[in-house]
């Protein structure tokens, strides 16, 4: 089964949007991927969700990660890689992946670039990755 690392975007614009990244938050639910997720980057999650959405979507929302985070494969980030990316709160990412032996599912594929440079990970659009899940 593929496993892949969602980042926060994805997640964020799957739980508020619909399209591709929503198709991508049915997939988890339906447990067609194995989603990875770190204490760090699950902490990430609550903190865009709380920090982007008002009282009541919020709580919606919350109640929806925590149920996502109950299909999710917990990975313990043992190895600490920083090939340090624009944007710090993407190295989670790219450690929970690393850690994990799993893709990037993320909107910001050029951020991520140097994971792909640096690590050999698989970095991937929300299109790309259902395309992978229809294979």
């Amino acid at each position: 089964m593929v496993r892949a690392v969602i980042d926060t975007n994805v997640l964020f614009e799957g739980l508020t949007k619909l399209g591709a990244c929503a198709q991508i938050v049915d997939a988890w639910v339906n447990r067609r991927f194995t989603p990875c997720v770190s204490t760090a980057l699950e902490l990430e999650y609550e903190e865009v969700l709380v920090g982007k959405l008002g009282p009541e979507k919020r709580k919606v929302a919350m109640g929806a990660l925590v149920a996502l985070l109950n299909h999710a494969n917990y990975t313990p980030v043992t190895a600490l890689v920083r090939p340090r990316s624009r944007d710090p709160d993407d190295d989670f990412v790219i450690e929970c992946a690393y850690n994990g032996k799993a893709a990037i599912v993320t909107r910001n594929v050029r951020d991520l670039d140097v994971a792909k440079e640096a690590l050999g990970l698989d970095v991937m659009t929300p299109e790309e990755f259902l395309a992978e899940l229809e294979r």
